[in-house]
């Protein structure tokens, strides 16, 4: 039996080579952060830091841990970057111009 006051939300993390897709129904009332502490995810993945490093998003927009949820959000936990892209750019234009000099 399904209860009524309750709403289902998703929530999606991926590693490089691991991906989870959890279904969890929560109150109404409830925020991300909360959402993410009544689910698995935390205890599953060690490594998510809430408070510094992982941004969170609803469908790909990122938003505050506080955010309220509603029926079928998918909350998705963002890792870290490991370089800036627009570094990364910047430093294969460098290569290339490099390259074409050196022909």
């Amino acid at each position: 039996m399904e209860n009524l006051d309750l709403i289902t939300v998703e929530i999606a993390y991926a590693k490089r080579l691991e991906q989870v897709l959890l279904s969890i129904q929560v109150s109404p009332e409830t925020n991300i952060k909360q959402a993410l502490e009544q689910s698995t995810v935390l205890e599953r993945f060690p490594e998510i830091n809430l408070d510094k490093e992982n941004k969170v998003g609803i469908f790909g927009k990122v938003v505050a841990l506080n955010q309220s949820l509603r029926n079928g959000d998918r909350i998705e936990i963002y890792r870290p970057l490991i370089a800036d892209p627009k570094e990364v750019r910047k430093q294969r234009a460098a290569e290339g111009k490099k390259l074409k000099k050196g022909d």
